[in-house]
């Protein structure tokens, strides 16, 4: 038996999530687990038959940059739009994904909430 825990997984994204300003979780018409802001989609994660997958929203660059890492892929149905996917993350990967679902809030985020991200996050 595999050792991924999906629901485990899925707390890791939603914790993720949690700290983004007005990010909300849905669960779509496919039963897929799906994070908000404003009402565009910026992750979405489900399992199958594989384990569990997480995909979120990037811009074709940055997907080609990610899509030659092995463990990434180009989200089946809405890759051409720049969405990224991988399958059951390791745990090492999981300060990369909590960028990457950074990122992918500020890219579907109206102008003033990346306003307001960027100024709590200033260093």
């Amino acid at each position: 038996m595999n050792a991924i825990d999906p629901a485990n997984m899925l707390e890791k994204v939603r914790n993720i999530c949690q700290e983004l300003p007005e990010a909300t979780e849905i669960i779509d018409g496919f039963g897929h687990n799906t994070f908000k802001i404003n009402g565009k989609s910026f992750v979405i994660s489900g399992e199958n038959e594989k384990g569990f997958s997480l995909s979120f929203k990037s811009n074709r660059e940055t997907q080609e940059i990610l899509l030659q890492k092995e463990y990434f892929y180009k989200t089946p149905y809405i890759g051409h739009h720049g969405w990224v996917s991988i399958q059951n993350p390791a745990e090492e990967n999981w300060v990369e994904m909590t960028g990457l679902i950074q990122e992918a809030y500020l890219r579907a985020a109206p102008k003033r909430m990346v306003k307001k991200w960027n100024e709590l996050h200033k260093k």
